[in-house]
């Protein structure tokens, strides 16, 4: 069974974040827009590793309140995206993290036709953390242009748990 967390009414919502918070210069936009007939979510920009940079994102908390968000049930997470061809990840946050570097991260290519992806739990990987994934304290969903210098774009129309 599918849960379908965006398009979902109004309590969630994709935010832009990029690495000027930590320093860094890359710049980015997101979008509300129609690309191909379908509704989507559309982030854009470049990505810098100048100033020890490196990244822009959209992500999304799962809980209204931000907090955990019981994933127990599912396998994994689909998207249903297009870009530029490019490699993006898809970051998740579990309450348990304490620093905004660390994640449990997944790679996937957006070619430019509209393309559905499941990436199951079992295959993200630990970044700057010990600690193994807790599917039962998911607490946001990003989808990250990073690691490199280059120009970002990814749209996603839909964004579920499976």
């Amino acid at each position: 069974m599918d849960i379908e967390l965006w398009p979902a009414g109004g309590e969630r919502r994709w935010r832009l974040v990029t690495d000027t918070v930590m320093g860094g210069v890359s710049q980015g936009t997101l979008l509300a827009t129609e690309i191909n007939r379908r509704p989507a979510a559309r982030m854009r920009g470049a990505v810098s590793t100048e100033n020890n940079g490196g990244f822009i994102q959209i992500a999304m908390d799962l809980a209204p309140d931000g907090g955990a968000y019981d994933a127990s049930g599912f396998a994994g997470v689909g998207i249903e995206v297009s870009g530029n061809g490019e490699t993006y990840g898809v970051h998740l946050r579990t309450t348990d993290m304490v620093r905004p570097q660390q994640s449990y991260r997944e790679a996937f290519a957006a070619p430019p036709l509209w393309t559905v992806i499941r990436l199951p739990f079992a295959q993200f990987v630990p970044h700057r953390i010990e600690t193994p994934l807790n599917i039962m304290r998911l607490r946001r969903i990003g989808l990250v242009a990073i690691g490199r210098a280059f120009d970002a774009d990814l749209s996603v129309a839909r964004l579920w748990l499976y």
